[in-house]
Order: C-alpha cells, then structure tokens, then sequence
C-alpha cells in the first residue's frame, strides 16, 4: 500500500480521524510561516494539505520545501490544475470533480497530469471530489464550472460518494469551498459516511473547534481547515481543533 495514504489510514484508526492544515500558496507568509508549520506539528496536527483553486502568485515547490524545513508531517498537493503537481511533495490528490459534469475535471486533465506524476514520483491518491453548496459562490466552483451538491440534498451526496467508491476513489472530499460561508451539513456527513466504507474528508467553513468535532461526530474521517489560520490570532487555537478532532477515540 502506498506510504502516504497507508499513513492516514494508520492515523484515521489510531487517532480516531486526522486533522489537517490546508496551505494556499498565495498566501504564504515566508517570515511567520516556518513559526506556524513548527505550532502546527506541536499540536498534534495530523498532515499538511498545499494548493489552490487559483494560484496566481505564491510557488508551489518553495512552500512545499518550507514546511518540509520546518516539519516531519506529510505534504499532500490539493491539485487546482494540473501545474501543482512537484515531486517534493509526498503525494497528490488525484481529484476527480465526481460532483460535476464538466468531464475535464471528471478525466482530461488526468490524463495530461498522469505521465506528470509518474515522472515525478509521485504517490497519487485516487479521490472522489465532491463540491458543497455552502452559502456563496466559491472560487474552485467558478474555476471548475460546475453546479454544487444542494446542501439539502443529502441523498444526492450519497449516491455520488458511492458512485466514487464503486469506480475505486480511495477518499471521498465533501467540499464546502475556500472561504465557505457555510460547512457541510452534518446530516449529509452522516449519510455519506454511512452509505459508503471509504474514508470521508471535509473542509470548508469549518471556523471553530465545536464544529471539527461536530463533523466528526457525523461520520467525517479527516477535517480540513485553511483560511481560518491564515490570521495569526487564530494560532493559538491548533491545538484545540487537533484535540476537537482526535476526539473520536
């Protein structure tokens, strides 16, 4: 089994789900950053999640370093196109939008993106991307030109995410968006991670600790925040949304 998604595994059933860091390289703070990264590994975080819907400023392979300079944690790139792809990396997230139906994102950028990944050995782990409706147009549903899930639509979700698991995906990503006004719905969680056995990850508009556990009280097998610890006031509260997370056990 591949090293990094083995990894999450042993991590999911030890700690009773994992909790990453997602990094925006735009918004990358090269002074605060390595202080953040070394907080962050302090904690307990589980991982680093790197990438963006839109990157049109920040460097992939130079963020990627820093926290490896700064951290043992493993880095997964969370493609936005097939540019963010760098063998510094420990693995990738082979998204497939299965929410969608722009079939780009469904398999013609994979198939540009995959002779990358090979030649840049990098772990690939199959992932059924699964876009949220949370409240306000987010940027990876304008870049992606696909309709999201209806948030009230939970049976909707549960059929995509089993779709997911039945073509292979090894994780299922149920995607408020970056900067979500509002996260994914925990009966949808439920219902999802009851429906199917694969490993559920959500982000989006999860902004306080009470809410990570709620998502993981709901079935979630790993929560993603990013924005929310972009603001350094908001540093000090890592460790609670680690301990909010591992919480399951």
């Amino acid at each position: 089994m591949p090293k990094t998604y083995k990894l999450l595994l042993n991590t999911i059933e030890q700690k009773g789900a994992a909790f990453l860091i997602l990094i925006d390289p735009d918004k990358v703070n090269k002074e605060l950053y390595p202080e953040f990264i070394r907080q962050c590994e302090q904690a307990g975080v589980d991982g680093f999640l790197i990438g963006g819907s839109l990157m049109t400023n920040g460097d992939l392979n130079k963020s990627i370093k820093l926290i490896k300079r700064n951290s043992g944690l493993p880095v997964i790139i969370f493609p936005g196109s097939v540019h963010q792809v760098d063998g510094e990396a420990d693995a990738i997230l082979f998204l497939s939008l299965i929410s969608g139906r722009n079939p780009e994102h469904l398999i013609g950028s994979h198939v540009i993106a995959a002779p990358m990944l090979k030649k840049a050995n990098l772990e690939p782990i199959s992932t059924g991307y699964m876009l949220i409706e949370s409240g306000k147009q987010t940027t990876a549903e304008y870049i992606s030109g696909s309709k999201p899930i209806p948030r009230n639509k939970p049976e909707i979700a549960a059929a995509t995410a089993l779709a997911g698991e039945y073509l292979g995906m090894k994780l299922i990503y149920l995607e408020g968006g970056s900067g979500a006004e509002l996260s994914v719905p925990d009966e949808m969680i439920s219902l999802v991670s009851k429906t199917i056995n694969t490993p559920v990850i959500v982000g989006g508009g999860i902004k306080d600790p009470a809410t990570a556990k709620r998502k993981i009280q709901a079935g979630a097998s790993i929560v993603i925040v990013g924005n929310h610890f972009e603001k350094e006031n908001n540093w000090k509260l890592i460790v609670k949304f680690a301990e909010a997370v591992h919480s399951k056990n």
